[in-house]
């Protein structure tokens, strides 16, 4: 594959960044973090895209974690081969310009109303689990992600990076725990309802869970290539991250099956679950949930300014600040309201970016099958 310049004047700068490069470890944390959330470690997302269909669910987990890994190399690949900048050089390389360019809108476009739904989400955890007036939780949420996100792209990878081990090991510690405690139902599992699934059929359903977390990790994903040690780094960081998101979303799913018919029927089932053990455990996990809010906050308001101004220039540090604040306001307007109107329609507007990278995927094949000789 030739090498292509970045068409993009904004964003994370490949040069200027010193000699510092992402690890393999980095990528895989970077990607994870970016795509879990208040949806993921609340249970909701899993329920929602993989819970109502009982067993079938953990069929659809591995479907996700084949797309994750295969949509997040070539994102990856494509931000490292054109020395990306921001999303906007790999979304027009995949889809052409016109394509590009409508894909670019709605992205710009959700990772600020993802970053909006992040800052109502922590509010909605400080009122629900400590009893704290939920403007605590906005003022608290926006701060640490503006000042992490002033620290550069190295300091969203960073502060990602940290974070991330300690997600996974308290959702998989939480599913170990609750099936040691209490073993899969099978018949509650058959009393499942696919139809009360937000897409109605799992390999679907699948597709459209990776659409939409793709559309709002692209924006990180595309400069990350750009800076990462190794094209290897890439792949095997978009493999491991890949699976550490199914491994996040199959300790989850398992929980909530062994704790049915309860748990299906609430708003924060992960909540829920750990309330089944010590109130540490329950306080924990609230924090642990904070936390995913946070990195995917960072991710969000990033991938959103750097779109807009050059990092580390003064017009990018006044955005930030000015985004936050707008996000702020915003975030007041109340979180089951913000993500029942978000999600889904980044789900189906995700399908363009997925259709493009599979046309850029499908096209580089045949190219290289060329014969020697053939073409121009």
């Amino acid at each position: 594959m030739r090498p292509h310049r970045s068409r993009s004047g904004h964003g994370v700068a490949a040069g200027g960044m010193g000699n510092r490069r992402i690890s393999t470890f980095g990528v895989a944390a970077t990607y994870i973090g970016t795509v879990v959330g208040a949806g993921f470690a609340s249970g909701q997302e899993v329920l929602q895209f993989f819970g109502h269909f009982g067993m079938r669910g953990v069929q659809a987990i591995g479907l996700a974690v084949a797309l994750f890994s295969l949509y997040g190399y070539l994102i990856l690949e494509l931000g490292r081969t054109l020395a990306a900048k921001s999303h906007l050089p790999v979304v027009q390389e995949a889809g052409g310009r016109i394509v590009g360019t409508a894909v670019d809108g709605v992205i710009t476009f959700f990772l600020f109303g993802a970053l909006v739904a992040m800052t109502a989400g922590a509010g909605a955890v400080f009122d629900e689990q400590f009893g704290l007036p939920s403007a605590v939780g906005n003022v608290l949420l926006v701060v640490a992600a503006l000042l992490t996100v002033l620290a550069g792209i190295h300091g969203v990878v960073t502060a990602i990076s940290a974070v991330v081990p300690a997600l996974l090991v308290a959702v998989v510690g939480i599913g170990v725990a609750t099936l040691l405690q209490a073993p899969i139902n099978t018949a509650a599992i058959q009393a499942l309802d696919p139809g009360r699934a937000a897409v109605p059929s799992w390999p679907l359903s699948a597709v459209v869970y990776v659409s939409y977390n793709i559309v709002l990790a692209v924006a990180v994903l595309a400069p990350l290539g750009a800076i990462a040690e190794s094209q290897s780094a890439l792949k095997l960081g978009a493999v491991l991250g890949g699976l550490g998101l199914g491994l996040g979303a199959l300790a989850i799913h398992l929980s909530i099956l062994a704790t049915l018919p309860q748990s299906a029927r609430l708003q924060v089932p992960m909540i829920y679950i750990a309330g089944r053990f010590p109130v540490l455990v329950q306080v924990g996990y609230s924090v642990v949930l904070l936390l995913e809010i946070y990195t995917t906050a960072v991710g969000n308001l990033y991938g959103f300014v750097a779109r807009i101004a050059r990092p580390r220039g003064a017009a990018f540090r006044w955005l930030v600040v000015a985004t936050s604040l707008v996000a702020l306001l915003a975030g007041r307007l109340g979180f089951s309201r913000i993500v029942r109107t978000l999600y889904p329609a980044v789900g189906y507007a995700g399908l363009l970016l997925l259709l493009a990278l599979t046309y850029r995927l499908i096209q580089g094949m045949f190219s290289r099958k060329q014969p020697a000789g053939g073409g121009r």
